[in-house]
């Protein structure tokens, strides 16, 4: 398996700011955008929404846990990894206005996740909301430990 260090040499990973982890553009137009979305042991995805749908794709490491908060009070927790057999998605749809966060699941031998996100129409950063702690707590109870951790 590649390491954290050689993807990174590899690709020009840049911060994202704000949400946490990393990235690099991969392809652009008015219609549609992907990047390349590492994140590690260190560093997180915080809890926000996109006004768009977005589409994970993942593609080697550890399985990343990802909180979805939809808008009518429910929730879940979906796996991205390869384990397809243990409930592991490799592709997986946010759709437009859900809260998300995620975090590598504890317990793997890599530090790292390398996955893509796909969004059409392109990603604007003026279509990105970070998450208010206090009031996601309030709506979603049931995942306050998630939620803390994902703040």
């Amino acid at each position: 398996m590649i390491s954290l260090e050689e993807i990174k040499k590899l690709y020009d990973f840049e911060p994202i700011p704000v949400e946490g982890g990393f990235f690099v553009s991969t392809y652009r137009s008015n219609n549609s955008s992907a990047i390349l979305f590492l994140e590690t042991k260190d560093d997180f995805s915080r809890i926000h929404k996109l006004k768009g749908d977005e589409v994970y794709h993942f593609y080697l490491g550890d399985p990343v846990e990802i909180l979805l908060l939809n808008e009518d009070g429910r929730g879940e927790i979906k796996i991205l990894g390869q384990d397809l057999l243990n409930n592991e998605q490799v592709q997986l749809v946010v759709k437009a206005n859900t809260w998300q966060g995620s975090r590598l699941k504890d317990g793997g031998k890599y530090g790292f996740a390398l996955m893509g996100t796909t969004m059409a129409p392109s990603f604007k950063y003026e279509d990105f909301e970070g998450g208010n702690k206090e009031e996601l707590l309030k709506k979603y109870p049931e995942f306050q430990e998630l939620i803390k951790s994902l703040s």
